[in-house]
């Protein structure tokens, strides 16, 4: 519920009561030849009264209006009515006893109408209401907008929260498979995944890393996967970036390459590949990473997982201008995701 008074909302009537004390001088002062300063006075006086009725109203009586008491908004109907008609009258006339009005006085012997105050008071009413119309809708898209950045923001972080945890949870079954065999990669590859860890914790909390992070992070997470694989499995990995500073948000390309080795290279048999390529030139990126898999049949359709799923609708939020496609063949699969950064949202 609305307080009384709220200084930024009363600042908007006072600017609209402003607007009306230049206006109603002027004309005061070309079509009734008063002198400049006794205009200014008159008007001055004139619209603090109306500035203030018109505030209580907009800002007050109307918001507070309901349909089952109707009644209610027929009897404030006929009491704006008498303040912006007899309550402005008798303002006027308190302004002439302190020198401040000489405007809407009765003068002895002529019979005085209130549709001489209405005249001035019900235009004025409705310049206020305008501004107050547009004031609100102004605000309310303002808070509309603000409501979609922080759903945004907090949809945003839920896909993090689950990619990461998804990401650590398969690199920590990597580990598990070489302690199990006893192998003497073990220790090296505990010491590559906390490097991953530290840029996770320490690098990537931020929405944005250069470019260069990122390119180390996917280096040390290869590293890490090719410890359990012998020479048999092939990696290039291969980039052409023109600003190593330029800003991506952390951890978006390595879905990509942990799905090529999860997906693909694990469930491979015979020659396993991993082919990843990056370009990064005027802020357009593409990212090819090709991967094989064993001999499939189907129409080339894919069935996203969880880290595909999550990363397309990440890239529905953070930029408005990128394209990822993903095909199967009968024995690769390949993921292109190009962005154009400038469109990040």
């Amino acid at each position: 519920m609305r307080s009384l008074f709220d200084i930024q909302r009363f600042k908007l009537f006072a600017w609209v009561g402003l607007g009306i004390v230049c206006m109603c001088t002027i004309q005061e002062w070309h079509m009734v030849h008063k002198g400049i300063v006794t205009a200014f006075l008159d008007c001055v006086w004139l619209s603090i009264w109306l500035t203030l009725v018109n505030y209580i109203l907009y800002e007050y009586s109307i918001p507070r209006l309901r349909w089952r008491k109707f009644y209610i908004g027929i009897l404030l109907l006929f009491a704006y009515l008498f303040l912006l008609t007899e309550g402005f009258h008798l303002w006027a006339q308190l302004g002439y006893l302190l020198h401040m009005n000489t405007d809407y006085i009765e003068l002895p012997g002529k019979r005085h109408h209130l549709s001489d105050e209405a005249d001035f008071s019900i235009p004025s009413t409705i310049m206020f209401g305008i501004a107050s119309v547009i004031y609100h809708n102004v605000r309310l898209r303002q808070t509309t907008q603000q409501l979609r950045i922080e759903k945004q923001a907090a949809e945003l972080g839920y896909l993090k929260s689950q990619t990461n945890p998804h990401f650590l949870f398969n690199t920590l079954n990597n580990i598990y498979s070489l302690a199990r065999d006893k192998s003497d990669l073990a220790p090296e590859s505990i010491m590559r995944l906390s490097k991953i860890l530290r840029y996770m914790l320490y690098e990537a909390g931020g929405p944005y890393v250069a470019i260069e992070q990122e390119l180390r992070i996917i280096s040390d997470y290869i590293s890490l996967e090719q410890l359990r694989y012998d020479e048999t499995l092939t990696v290039n990995f291969n980039y052409d970036v023109e600003d190593m500073k330029q800003a991506l948000p952390p951890l978006l390309l390595i879905p990509l390459v942990e799905n090529a080795f999860k997906h693909g290279v694990s469930e491979t048999r015979h020659r396993p590949f991993v082919d990843i390529h990056l370009s990064l030139v005027k802020r357009q990126l593409s990212f090819l990473v090709r991967n094989s898999t064993e001999e499939t049949p189907g129409n080339g359709n894919v069935k996203e997982n969880i880290g595909l799923s999550n990363l397309r609708r990440q890239l529905e939020l953070l930029y408005t201008d990128y394209k990822m496609d993903v095909k199967q063949r009968s024995s690769e699969f390949s993921a292109t995701l190009k962005i154009d950064l400038a469109s990040h949202v």
